[in-house]
C-alpha cells in the first residue's frame, strides 16, 4: 500500500537448497540430492585449505560442472577465492593438453579416466603440468601403479579424494603436500583423511562402530552432507538416518585417521562363498604394463555360483592377450580371486562424468 515500507528481500539461508545434483546412477537409479548453500560454502572453503588454492591463477574444468565435483571443488572453489575458470566445450585429451600450455592452470581435479587418457595422448609431457601446484582425481579410488605412472609422465603427484553428491563433493581428501599410504595387507592406495568438521565412521552390519583397521560401511555427517533427496523421503530416511549419510561403500580407516575404499556393497562377488572385491584385482590388473584401464565384475558360475571375469582396454602401442593377464593375475592373486576371463575391448563403458558403468558389463 502507498506510504507502507517495502520489506527487504530475504536472501536464502545456509539451509535452503541451492541446487539438486543426481547422484551417477553407477549402481543404481539416479536421485536428485538437494544441495544447501551451507553444503557447498562449506565445501568450497574446504578446498582451497586442503588443496591450498593460492590467491591467484585459474583453475581448469577437467570434471564436468553438471556433476557435484565441477560444480563445488571447481566452480565454487575458483568463485570463492577469486579465481579464473578455463575450460574445454567437452573433453578431448588433446584439446585439454593444449589448454595446460596456454593458460597454465594451478589446480583442477577429475576422474582417475581423465588422467588416464591423458597419459595415452601423444602431447603428453612434463611442461604442461609445471604450472600446477596440486592435481587431484576423485570419483573413484585410484589404483597405486596409475598414480606412479601419472608421476613419470607429468613429474606430479595425484592426490586422492573421495566424495559424493550427498556430501557434496569431497568429504575425505589426502592433504596438499602429503603422499596417501598403501594399506598393506590389500595393497590400496588410501583416498585420505576426513576433511575439518567431517566424522567419518566405519559400521558393521548391524550399525556398531568398527575398531580402526576392520572393514565395514563408510559412513559421513558434518556440514557438507545434504539433508535428503528431492521427493524421494523413504530413501532419504534409509540412506540418512539421524543425518549420517551411509555410503554404500566399504572402507576402513588405520589407526593414523587414513581411509580406504575397499569397494561398492553392491559390487561384492561371491565366488564359491568367498568374498571378492573387484577393485582389488582391477588394482593388479593397472600393474601390467600394458592395461590402460580395467573393471572387473562377477558373471554367473554353474559351479561357483559366480565367477570373476575383467574388462580391460590396452594402452596405444601395448599388447596383451587374455589368457597373458588370467595368468598374470593367477600369479599375484588368491586362487579364489584371479579372473578367470578376460575380455579386452576398445573402450570401457562410462558415465558422463567418466565413471566407468560395471553394470553394463555384468
Amino acid at each position: 500500500a502507498q506510504g507502507l515500507p517495502v520489506p527487504a528481500a530475504a536472501g536464502p539461508g545456509p539451509g535452503a537448497t541451492a541446487l539438486i545434483s543426481y547422484t551417477s546412477g553407477t549402481s543404481g537409479t539416479p536421485k536428485g540430492a538437494t544441495n544447501t548453500h551451507g553444503n557447498l560454502a562449506f565445501n568450497a572453503e574446504g578446498q582451497r585449505r586442503l588443496a591450498g588454492l593460492p590467491g591467484e591463477g585459474t583453475v581448469f574444468v577437467l570434471a564436468p560442472l553438471f556433476h557435484i565435483t565441477g560444480m563445488v571443488c571447481q566452480l565454487a572453489s575458483a568463485l570463492c577465492n577469486r579465481l579464473t575458470l578455463a575450460m574445454a566445450h567437452r573433453f578431448e585429451p588433446g584439446v585439454v593438453l593444449d589448454a595446460f600450455a596456454e593458460h597454465r592452470p594451478v589446480f583442477t581435479v577429475g576422474p582417475s579416466t581423465a588422467y588416464m587418457a591423458l597419459m595415452a595422448h601423444p602431447l603428453m609431457d612434463r611442461e604442461r603440468f609445471s604450472s600446477f601446484t596440486a592435481l587431484y582425481s576423485g570419483g573413484a579410488p585410484l589404483p597405486p601403479a596409475v598414480v606412479e605412472r601419472f608421476r613419470e609422465a607429468s613429474g606430479q603427484y595425484l592426490h586422492n579424494g573421495y566424495g559424493l553428491t550427498e556430501t557434496s563433493a569431497p568429504c575425505v581428501v589426502v592433504p596438499r603436500g602429503r603422499e596417501a599410504p598403501v594399506e598393506p595387507a590389500s595393497g590400496t592406495l588410501s583416498i585420505g583423511v576426513p576433511v575439518p568438521g567431517a566424522v567419518v565412521r566405519i559400521l558393521d552390519e548391524k550399525g556398531a562402530e568398527l575398531p580402526p583397521g576392520e572393514a565395514g560401511e563408510i559412513a559421513v555427517s558434518g556440514p557438507m552432507v545434504v539433508p535428503g533427496y528431492w521427493r524421494r523421503p523413504e530413501e532419504s530416511a534409509a540412506a540418512l538416518p539421524g543425518g549420517e549419510l551411509l555410503t554404500g561403500d566399504v572402507g576402513l580407516m588405520d589407526a593414523d585417521g587414513w581411509v580406504y575404499v575397499v569397494d561398492r556393497k553392491k559390487d561384492m562377488i561371491n565366488a564359491s562363498g568367498f568374498k571378492v572385491w573387484p577393485r582389488e584385482v582391477e588394482d593388479v590388473l593397472y600393474t601390467h604394463p600394458a592395461v590402460r584401464e580395467a573393471a572387473v565384475v562377477g558373471i554367473p558360475d554353474e559351479y561357483r555360483g559366480e565367477t570373476v571375469k575383467a574388462f580391460v582396454s590396452l594402452r596405444p602401442g601395448k599388447g596383451a592377450e587374455p589368457g597373458e593377464l588370467v595368468a598374470y593375475c593367477k600369479e599375484r592373486l588368491a586362487a579364489y580371486k584371479y579372473p578367470r576371463a578376460v575380455e579386452i575391448v576398445e573402450e570401457l563403458p562410462k558415465t558422463t562424468s567418466g565413471k566407468i558403468l560395471r553394470r553394463e558389463l555384468r
